[in-house]
């Protein structure tokens, strides 16, 4: 090629080609890979690393309408995305998901009336597809707005609206109710009989959802399971220190905490070393996630395991059938009790 030449780019007909397969095929996987099988998307995810084809997005979203862009939208304040490392593995589990169809992500905070207003004027002005919406509140305005819109939205957890229903949303949940039985099961085998619980906002999905399994399993075991055994946080350390705290106050003879959150169990643990109370000699304490923070001092937490990988993809492939035109559809997963030192 002389130095005036320039390479041709590779293009649509060029994959198609490497891949062995149609040019149909290949429009198909790039616009969110709806029936294509996975035999034939692998051989054109290897097309298009061998080609070096790039999307030009301008192009396509002229033709398409669509903006090829996805909004990671944080319904709370922007601390918490720092302070809860669940939400930036959900955030990398999302974003590697939606690598794989060459879409990227977009992260946005509406933790304040100011900034929801304005992620909703960005969401509706058709600047992303569509919107992977994480930690809402019972009627969050945010989610019940975006609905009215008609923008594909699909919600981490299972959204909750004012009168306490399960909100017509497309959602991907771990089992949260399952999840605290299978935990508090558990303590009640290690022979403890005053078990309270650190639960979390009873606005939150997992607030409601989590104390429900733990008064369930002390209700079917004839133990105590009143409102007294119950101190709610924020799921922040802090708020886990705080609750314990409240809870030793109020029942010293307490000898087991089910913590709605691990992050909120290390506040539980702080709690229970300043009181004198040795874990899980004296009190056992079990948490919920599976997160960094169960494992980021000692004792290790025993916990709950969310699937966090699964959640991530499956939130990414239910919203990119709803901005194909399929109808909403909700996904719960099955969570896992993972016995370390703590309890």
């Amino acid at each position: 090629m002389s130095g005036g030449e320039r390479r041709r780019p590779p293009t649509i007909h060029d994959v198609a080609r490497e891949a062995g397969v149609s040019r149909g095929t290949v429009s198909r996987f790039l616009n969110g890979g709806h029936n294509v099988s996975p035999a034939a998307a692998d051989a054109v995810r290897a097309a298009i690393r061998r080609t070096g084809y790039v999307v030009n997005r301008h192009a396509r979203s002229l033709i398409t309408g669509r903006s090829d862009s996805v909004a990671f939208l944080l319904t709370e304040p922007q601390e918490k995305l720092f302070e809860d490392p669940n939400f930036n593995v959900l955030l990398r589990g999302c974003t590697q998901a939606l690598a794989a169809h060459d879409i990227p992500l977009l992260l946005m905070i509406a933790g304040t009336p100011a900034e929801r207003r304005r992620v909703i004027r960005y969401v509706t002005a058709g600047h992303v597809d569509g919107v992977l919406l994480v930690s809402s509140h019972t009627g969050d305005p945010v989610a019940e707005h975006l609905l009215g819109t008609g923008i594909p939205v699909v919600a981490s957890g299972k959204p909750i609206d004012r009168q306490g229903r399960t909100a017509r949303l497309a959602h991907v949940a771990a089992d949260d109710r399952a999840g605290a039985r299978e935990m508090v099961r558990h303590l009640v085998s290690t022979g403890r009989r005053t078990i309270a619980t650190v639960a979390g906002p009873p606005d939150t999905p997992g607030g409601v959802e989590r104390l429900a399994g733990w008064r369930e399993v002390l209700v079917e075991a004839g133990l105590p399971a009143g409102d007294e055994l119950v101190a709610h946080g924020d799921y922040s350390r802090g708020s886990g220190e705080r609750a314990t705290a409240e809870l030793l106050d109020r029942v010293p003879d307490l000898d087991a905490v089910f913590v709605a959150s691990d992050l909120m169990a290390r506040g539980a643990l702080a709690a229970l070393e300043r009181a004198g109370r040795r874990v899980p000699r004296d009190v056992a304490v079990g948490g919920f996630d599976d997160s960094p923070a169960a494992v980021s001092g000692l004792p290790e937490l025993t916990t709950i395991r969310q699937p966090w990988d699964r959640i991530s993809s499956e939130m990414v492939r239910v919203l990119l059938a709803l901005i194909g035109g399929e109808e909403p559809s909700a996904v719960v997963l099955p969570t896992e009790l993972v016995v370390r030192e703590s309890a």
